[in-house]
């Protein structure tokens, strides 16, 4: 075996010699090379509307979902915890119905990850409770003892900077997520009234991004607004934007089950 990959290797080898003596030959093998890689990562995207799946209920991260993402990004979370379940059938009975393109369509960047130190929390909203989420946030092995997640306590003292979400919506429309004009005007408020339901703003998120919303105090805190209570609101919305997994996952079983 280790004879033939020799007698195979060494005329290549020959060969590659050879063309990197030839600046114009060298420089037009690297222009197919990367042609050919090129037309491979760009054709899928012609097939995109047939390979996406239709999602109609898919809603947007509110502006205290998505400050609570930018935290998660910021403290470097992603880091340890993948939000991608494979189709591997261990996967899906670990975490629930395997991930899906359109769950990620208003994602930016991307958190799907391949490093589980921690474990997928693709599917984690609804899971624990917020109460849940603080304690392991302030001290992960007060409820986890095996776990070697640090704590951020310091998250629940933190009050949220909200000065700048409508900005930071504003940006994520320009790369085509759609937040209109009056969604981008009211983000403060918005982000305000879903962590404190006795406000005056929390109709108003509500009223903008659906009876979905959850408008509670996230961290139990009365008063300030804090970062916790955004991480806890973003954590709590992972794999809830939208429920066509769960919807695709009963047609299989279902067409099983008559087949």
């Amino acid at each position: 075996m280790i004879h033939w990959l020799q007698k195979l290797y060494y005329p290549i080898q020959a060969g590659h010699y050879r063309l990197e003596k030839h600046p114009i030959g060298l420089t037009l093998a690297i222009i197919l090379a990367a042609s050919i890689g090129g037309f491979v990562e760009i054709a899928p995207l012609f097939t995109i509307d047939e390979t996406v799946e239709d999602a109609p209920d898919m809603r947007l991260y509110t502006p205290l979902e998505q400050a609570g993402r930018d935290i998660y990004v910021r403290e470097g979370c992603y880091l340890c915890h993948s939000q991608m379940i494979r189709t591997l059938a261990d996967e899906v009975d670990r975490y629930g119905p395997y991930s899906l393109a359109v769950e990620s369509k208003y994602d930016h960047p991307m958190l799907w990850g391949s490093k589980r130190t921690g474990p997928d929390i693709a599917r984690l909203g609804g899971k624990y409770s917020d109460a849940w989420h603080v304690a392991h946030l302030i001290d992960p092995r007060a409820v986890v003892p095996a776990s070697v997640m640090p704590h951020y306590a310091f998250l629940a003292d933190a009050p949220l900077e909200t000065a700048s979400l409508p900005g930071r919506l504003t940006a994520l429309r320009r790369v085509g997520v759609p937040y209109s004009d009056e969604m981008i005007a009211n983000a403060e408020r918005d982000a305000t009234g879903q962590a404190r339901p006795d406000s005056d703003d929390a109709e108003g998120a509500v009223a903008r991004y659906g009876e979905a919303t959850q408008v509670r105090l996230f961290d139990g805190q009365p008063g300030l607004v804090t970062e916790m209570d955004a991480l806890v609101a973003y954590l709590q919305i992972l794999g809830q934007l939208t429920d066509v997994a769960t919807r695709i996952e009963t047609a299989a079983i279902d067409a099983d089950e008559e087949a």
